[in-house]
């Protein structure tokens, strides 16, 4: 059987704020690419804040100043690859975020072109406009020439050339990770929210036809783009999720596989006062705050290896919990219920602990990897696979619901000790 001929359409989802910038003659990369977690841009965020950019950046693009996106790690390669700027300059390099890239490379540069979900991550792009921002380019120094064409997240993009699977397939959806996820959620509708435990933790709410109020230490971002009409989001990014699992077992060496954990926290009652504040590449919502480090604190003669590892499992709940308030501060309303997927909610522990920490059911996907759905998602509705969004919300899965079961009044003791711990990690690694 040739598989190629049922292949309907590509759908193409991302890392989104990682950085490339390539030879559009060569194709090949000018430098590694910057990740999204990479710190190294943090005092040209500082040089804009300094000069009184923050207002205008959060007005126009509905981002925090920080080094997490796109635009000043642009600026980076273009000052520090050599004669990066001047190639620039006549046009010779191309920017995009990894989805840009791969539709480029799989169309053979025919196609140089994004999403505006990814294009709202780049620190470089007006949501309200939906065009990029004159004023940041300018300020930071990239020339337009290199950015690319803005696209529906549902719709064909281009095709894949011939050459690579001896037909042209549609590459017909588009979308960031995170946003991709949501839309696998099927979180069509205003007030729909969604966390991804994957190596960061990212909590997106569906804000309808509107940019949302961005307060609180939130975020505004584009969800997706369909049928000419375009859904925004209030998110909450954590920068360190499942990675400081991988952290204990790859770095520390106290635990031999991830999996491991969630028969450590289960049978490790508490943290026996330990609080482990995962900053390890600074914090993101709702703190933003490049500077933190990761800090481990309340230890004592007594504290175990086990309390530490139920610890860090906590980390990952308690920094949901901050984000999910400041979304009730912002929009007023409480969540009901959290739809939960990624790669860590296979960890029931982990899963029961974000109720309990929460107050709220949790609903966990019957489809761990939303992301890819999502993307599929967006890519058959482009090409007729399905019809409409009634089509794809009877196709989600719950798998399980955890109720919580923690009392409020150890909650709330909890909570508030996590926050002393933060308030101590904030600003360590800033310049004196």
């Amino acid at each position: 059987m040739n598989y190629r001929n049922q292949i309907a359409g590509i759908g193409v989802t991302n890392q989104r704020e990682t950085t490339v910038v390539w030879d559009r003659h060569t194709g090949k990369p000018i430098h590694n690419a910057i990740v999204w977690q990479d710190r190294r841009t943090a005092p040209i965020i500082d040089d804009l804040i300094s000069r009184g950019y923050s207002s205008h950046i959060r007005r126009s693009t509905g981002l925090i100043p920080d080094a997490y996106f796109s635009g000043p790690k642009i600026k980076w390669l273009l000052d520090n690859v050599p004669k990066a700027r001047k190639r620039a300059r006549k046009g010779d390099l191309l920017f995009g975020t990894v989805d840009t890239f791969l539709v480029w490379k799989l169309t053979k540069g025919r196609v140089h072109a994004t999403d505006t979900s990814n294009a709202s991550r780049t620190m470089i792009f007006d949501i309200n406009r939906r065009a990029w921002d004159r004023t940041l380019l300018d300020l930071l120094g990239i020339p337009s020439d290199m950015l690319p064409e803005v696209k529906s997240s549902s719709g064909i993009l281009g095709y894949t050339h011939k050459n690579l699977l001896r037909r042209e397939i549609p590459i017909s959806g588009v979308a960031g990770d995170q946003q991709a996820a949501l839309f696998g959620q099927a979180g069509f509708e205003k007030g729909d929210a969604k966390n991804t435990y994957g190596t960061g933790c990212f909590i997106l709410l569906n804000a309808g036809d509107q940019p949302p109020a961005t307060r609180s230490g939130l975020i505004s971002t584009i969800a997706w783009s369909l049928n000419n009409r375009v859904t925004y989001a209030l998110e909450g990014s954590v920068f360190i999720g499942g990675a400081v699992i991988q952290w204990l077992r790859d770095r520390l060496r106290i635990v031999r596989k991830a999996s491991d954990t969630e028969l450590i926290g289960r049978t490790t009652h508490n943290s026996g006062g330990v609080f482990f504040v995962p900053a390890l590449t600074g914090l993101g919502a709702p703190y933003w705050n490049m500077y933190a480090r990761g800090l481990i604190i309340g230890i004592t003669r007594d504290t175990t290896r086990n309390q530490i590892i139920r610890a860090a499992l906590e980390s990952i709940c308690l920094q949901t919990a901050d984000v999910l308030e400041a979304m009730t501060k912002t929009t007023k309303n409480r969540l009901r219920s959290l739809r939960a997927d990624g790669g860590a909610t296979v960890n029931n522990f982990l899963m029961q602990l974000q109720a309990d920490l929460l107050g709220i059911p949790i609903e966990r996907s019957a489809v761990p990897e939303t992301t890819a759905l999502g993307a599929a998602f967006l890519a058959g509705l482009a090409v007729g696979v399905w019809d409409d969004l009634n089509q794809l919300k009877n196709l989600r899965k719950v798998d399980r619901v955890f109720k919580p079961a923690m009392p409020a009044k150890v909650r709330e003791q909890v909570r508030a000790g996590w926050k002393r711990a933060v308030r101590r990690a904030l600003d360590w690694a800033r310049p004196d």
